[in-house]
């Protein structure tokens, strides 16, 4: 018998969601094998009450944690269980679930849960910014000025996303990059810079295609200036998976750099707004962690 706790945020996502998580319980002890997995559900109650709690239940020696609720509730809950045996797994019930996405993790939660009866504990890399961890995305620019927003919105959701983007996209400015690694050396005044250890923002945005969760390596995507002069065909190809072939896009990869900025300025980790200095060290962590994929 295994031991599996269910680690659910009852404010992500959008209302649908929220309402949704009430009845989960029930959902979960009808559809989890409950003759492989003994099961303990609990609710988040402040942020970063998931890393609390997935802490405790390392400590009590569980297999894995699920994490129910949108990229940020799982970045939590991966501080964790971080550099653990202890697995994460995931029931995607928050707005972009880009992270459950990338692993091919259905959207449809009874689904999911059928899913951890039969998955696998596998290791994959996670991300440090600063010391900050991510396991999805990270990044400045224009997608850390929409991710300001979007936390700050009353509302959730893909159209709510979208909003934010056709609000702020004409009167961004683009600002200057450098980035420092063993062997690299550029420049570049970009819109933004997506650093990507998964493949995708959420909703389906393939922001970084080739991204790979076990190469140890990091993605960085560095989406040029011009970007508002070709920002149809740039979202053609942010949906069909080849963003990175566009002539508007920069990509770099590495496992450890620095982000040099122009100043100060808003910065995102796994959708949400983070506080960092100018300078940021960015590194990529192989296999330290484990999800249930």
């Amino acid at each position: 018998m295994k031991t599996i706790a269910f680690i659910i945020n009852p404010i992500s996502g959008a209302k649908g969601t929220q309402h949704a998580k009430h009845s989960l319980p029930e959902l979960i002890m009808r559809t989890l094998d409950l003759n492989q997995w003994q099961p303990e559900i609990i609710y988040t109650e402040y942020a970063g009450h998931a890393t609390e709690l997935a802490q405790q239940f390392v400590q009590r020696g569980f297999d894995a944690v699920v994490s129910v609720g949108g990229d940020g509730t799982l970045n939590e809950v991966a501080r964790g269980v971080r550099d653990t045996r202890t697995a994460i797994g995931i029931l995607p019930m928050g707005s972009g679930n880009g992270f459950a996405r990338h692993l091919h993790i259905p959207i449809n939660i009874k689904a999911a849960i059928e899913r951890l009866n039969y998955a696998q504990p596998t290791p994959i890399d996670y991300g440090l910014a600063n010391d900050e961890l991510f396991v999805s995305t990270c990044g400045a620019g224009f997608d850390a000025v929409i991710a300001d927003h979007f936390a700050s919105s009353t509302t959730r959701g893909f159209m709510t996303y979208l909003k934010n983007i056709l609000g702020l996209a004409f009167t961004y400015h683009s600002e200057s990059y450098h980035v420092v690694g063993e062997g690299i050396d550029e420049t570049h005044k970009a819109f933004l810079v997506t650093i990507a250890n998964a493949n995708q923002w959420g909703y389906g945005a393939l922001i970084a295609p080739r991204a790979d969760l076990q190469d140890g390596q990091m993605d960085i995507m560095m989406m040029s200036r011009h970007a508002i002069l070709g920002a149809l065909p740039l979202a053609i190809r942010l949906f069909a998976g080849n963003i990175d072939r566009s002539p508007l896009m920069h990509t770099i990869r590495a496992n450890d750099i620095t982000l040099v900025r122009e100043r100060k300025a808003p910065f995102h980790i796994d959708g949400s707004p983070a506080t960092m200095p100018k300078d940021i060290r960015i590194r990529i962590v192989h296999g330290g962690l484990y999800v249930l994929a």
